[in-house]
């Protein structure tokens, strides 16, 4: 497997408090990963700096990407918002969706604010969302929808970019055991049938286990790792390296 994303010394401070102590990781191309341990271990903050969201005190995040290597932890903000917009896919637990749009129109607005037009967009949203089982449903409200079908349609936001890494913080956590299960299933089976990275945040010890791999993190630190035996990282790109020059910003 090839490194995707590749975290260094990572370390965050929060007032009074350290979410990560000098943690490394990486996560390979087509793995799902499940970060877990107790709350305030630092696993919601790990997501956040490995998804650009939240920038690290110290450390290094190094993207791969088809032309060079990527330092996040170097990007200005206009780079990391595109960059979160075009390379990465998100579900959190309460979908984060607008709820005066409809099904179809809030997985089309991840197109279209890449600038694809707007038929376009809502064409290819509509075949997220029929592959993932609401078919039928695209012109419906998120109030007319099921707390599944509502992260059914986050999960296909998420992807109809094209994001190579999908980043989800605790994704079934508002949902009952029964739905959790086929929510679950939908976002494993998409992304791995999409070859792309899944990063799970998750205190639910049965979504752990539906994953390739479990990180576990405890007062800041990584104390376990299923996959340790992970692939050599892509050497991290020089502090200079430009988002622009990569991407055509």
């Amino acid at each position: 497997m090839n490194a995707i994303l590749h975290a260094q010394q990572l370390t965050k401070h929060y007032p009074g408090s350290i979410a990560l102590d000098h943690v490394d990781f990486i996560a390979n191309a087509g793995e799902s990963i499940a970060i877990i341990g107790p709350s305030g271990s630092g696993k919601t903050t790990l997501l956040h700096c490995l998804a650009g969201i939240l920038r690290p005190d110290a450390g290094t995040i190094t993207l791969s990407t088809p032309t060079a290597p990527l330092r996040l932890d170097t990007l200005g903000d206009a780079a990391l918002s595109r960059l979160r917009r075009e390379e990465f896919g998100f579900v959190f637990q309460q979908g984060m969706l607008l709820p005066e749009l409809t099904a179809v129109e809030n997985v089309a607005l991840a197109l279209m604010l890449n600038g694809t037009d707007r038929a376009t967009s809502e064409s290819r949203a509509a075949e997220w969302l029929g592959a993932l089982g609401l078919a039928g449903m695209e012109q419906r409200r998120l109030g007319e929808l099921s707390g599944g079908q509502v992260q059914r349609v986050a999960i296909a936001r998420a992807q109809v970019t094209g994001a190579r890494v999908v980043f989800a913080d605790e994704p079934t956590g508002a949902l009952d055991s029964a739905t959790s299960n086929e929510v679950l299933d939908v976002l494993l089976r998409s992304v791995a049938a999409n070859g792309r990275t899944l990063l799970v945040v998750t205190h639910d010890p049965n979504v752990a286990a539906r994953c390739q791999r479990v990180v576990e993190l405890r007062d800041g630190r990584i104390v376990a790792d299923s996959g340790s035996a992970v692939a050599a990282p892509a050497q991290p790109a020089p502090a200079t390296t430009s988002f622009k020059g990569a991407f055509n910003v």
